[in-house]
């Protein structure tokens, strides 16, 4: 099994990342292999609304690794997006990233849906449950389970030492790794049990088009 961090923080080693180690080390005791798509501190666009995507199953753009992720996803067994809190908010990177990630499989099989996700927010101080409900709107869309812990899956540190010390956050860590192992575990169990994905429709789209009389 394989799961796939996605790191929102332009630090490869700070506050972000001790949480992902904390996961990373009960997934590697599980026998699960982890990979971190570590997004640093170079631009990366946001959406544009191009709709390139629509016809040619990627994102136009090429320059970072969204369409590499969406590749990868397809293999993987969970998901866990990390993110730095920025004034009560995720990091843009992470936010650009994700929305044209999750956008551009629109038209194409569904590389996210029925795999476990989680989402990670790290602070100072606040901000962490308004960062870690943003995230956790790509899975509520994207027919995802929620993997959650014994608390909400935050942390807290100004510096990557301060973070590690969180003896709560990485306790909160450590749970979560645990029950998406579960979650995943019983997924491939249903699987090979011949139980199938439930039926999804999709064909009803409502559009409000205010008329003029």
């Amino acid at each position: 099994m394989k799961v796939i961090f996605v790191n929102g923080s332009s630090h490869a080693n700070g506050t972000t990342m001790q949480a992902v180690k904390e996961m990373q080390k009960i997934f590697s005791a599980e026998g699960v292999e982890s990979e971190v798509i570590q997004l640093g501190n170079q631009p990366i666009r946001d959406c544009i609304q191009c709709g390139y995507c629509g016809t040619h199953d990627a994102c136009v753009f090429r320059d970072d690794a969204v369409n590499q992720f969406t590749a990868l996803a397809k293999e993987a067994d969970g998901f866990v997006f990390a993110t730095p809190v920025y004034y009560a908010h995720p990091s843009g990177r992470i936010l650009a990233f994700l929305d044209r990630a999750f956008y551009s499989v629109q038209n194409v099989e569904n590389p996210f849906a029925f795999k476990p996700g989680a989402s990670i927010a790290v602070a100072r101080r606040g901000g962490t449950t308004a960062s870690f409900d943003v995230l956790n709107k790509y899975f509520g869309i994207s027919q995802m389970p929620i993997a959650g812990s014994t608390y909400w899956n935050i942390s807290h540190g100004l510096t990557a030492e301060d973070a590690a010390k969180d003896r709560e956050g990485m306790q909160t860590m450590r749970n979560l790794a645990r029950n998406m192992v579960w979650m995943m575990r019983s997924f491939a169990l249903a699987k090979e049990q011949g139980i199938p994905y439930p039926e999804t429709e999709g064909e009803a789209v409502t559009n409000f088009i205010q008329r003029e009389d």
